[in-house]
């Protein structure tokens, strides 16, 4: 991933929003070794349909964000980052409705029990009615909401920039807890995902930690490492979680930027497994692989049990792949030249191609009935079928 474009000061005195880019500590009369490649010609061996497309506000605007829809029954429900939220009905793309809402949105959307959550940009946290966008709670909070937040019947808990994970009784005003964690000098635009998994609120953090909190008592449950700084430089110890953490069973799959992809065990936090790999996209799961996309293009299927590296690709390097997603027998990425890529999950080889945005698509992707759901950086929100090639 292109640190000139991640790569921000955190200085907690300043105002939110007050974070500094780091572009000047980047030469740039030296030989640019982390171009990405151009694109080879491949064998297709499946076709990639679009479907339909239409257009939700400005996307993830100017600030770097990865504002992620969400499909429940039918319907994707989808935010920009200029304060615009839709549900769109997947079949054939209409809208069945559209609001506006008078504040800038950095973080979403999530789903519970008829509601959808958004964070804002200005530190609101909000329900809103998912059968037609209305807003029914709200709250503040001290920084940007960059993820979607963990929602159950008790609990909305929501992590922030600024390094805090909070938990907000279901319709309280203010947190019943704050959970606060170290933030290094310079970090990665973006937070992971919270989940909520029994009695615990689990969230990744910028200093390279996973850590559980007991929703209750706001105690820590358990906490485990999985990147640990290293280098002479602020810029080398970088050892941020901002990918979506996957789980299955009583395992939870996690990246970290500078460090590690591992299988921790989510009743205790102890490591089952562990690789080096330095990612900011996240994790994901299928076929007995653990999917990871590196920074330098790198994708590789780790094996769930932890025996080690079943394939990698490296035909795309530093593109900018956004997080692997398995859907029917291949698993997919976008680039940041707007091009997705299908590779098959059984062996890594690339068997699809097509441009599908004029923009990168930061945000995860939704796999559904073998349709591909992207939300593009632009705003352009597209489905895709997949058809295998005889």
């Amino acid at each position: 991933m292109n640190l000139r474009q991640l790569l921000f000061i955190s200085v907690l005195s300043l105002p939110m929003g007050g974070c500094s880019t780091v572009q000047d500590w980047f030469a740039s009369d030296d030989e640019d070794l982390t171009a990405p490649v151009e694109l080879e010609r491949i064998d297709a061996k499946v076709a990639i349909k679009k479907q339909w497309s239409t257009k939700i506000g400005d996307g993830q605007g100017d600030g770097f964000y990865k504002i992620t829809p969400i499909l429940v029954d039918g319907i994707a429900y989808v935010a920009s980052s200029d304060g615009v939220v839709a549900a769109v009905r997947v079949s054939d793309g209409d809208r069945v409705w559209l609001v506006k809402l008078e504040r800038p949105l950095s973080g979403g959307v999530s789903f519970h029990n008829g509601s959808l959550y958004v964070g804002g940009a200005d530190g609101s946290v909000l329900e809103l009615s998912a059968a037609d966008g209305r807003i029914l709670w709200q709250a503040t909070v001290s920084g940007e909401v960059l993820a979607p937040p963990a929602v159950s019947d008790d609990w909305v808990v929501v992590q922030t920039y600024d390094g805090k994970l909070l938990g907000f009784k279901t319709g309280a005003d203010s947190p019943t807890w704050t959970v606060t964690s170290d933030v290094p000098v310079l970090t990665l635009r973006g937070t992971s995902v919270p989940l909520l998994l029994g009695n615990n609120a689990i969230a990744a953090f910028a200093d390279g930690k996973v850590v559980a909190i007991d929703v209750n008592s706001g105690n820590v449950s358990w906490e485990s490492r999985i990147g640990v700084p290293q280098g002479g430089s602020e810029i080398d110890r970088i050892v941020d979680i901002d990918g979506t953490m996957t789980q299955q069973g009583i395992e939870l799959f996690v990246a970290s930027y500078q460090g590690l992809v591992a299988a921790i065990d989510t009743r205790t936090g102890r490591k089952l497994w562990q690789q080096n790999v330095s990612s900011v996209a996240g994790t994901h799961v299928g076929f007995g692989n653990v999917y990871v996309a590196d920074v330098d293009g790198t994708l590789s299927a780790f094996l769930r049990t932890g025996q080690g590296v079943r394939w990698q690709n490296i035909e795309l390097g530093y593109r900018e792949l956004s997080r692997p997603t398995p859907i029917s027998s291949y698993v997919a990425t976008v680039d940041f030249d707007g091009y997705l890529h299908l590779l098959s999950q059984v062996d890594g080889q690339i068997v699809g191609r097509a441009k599908v945005a004029g923009s990168a698509a930061r945000a995860d992707m939704i796999a559904a009935n073998g349709r591909l759901i992207i939300f593009a950086d632009n705003g352009q929100l597209l489905s895709y079928e997949l058809e295998a090639l005889d």
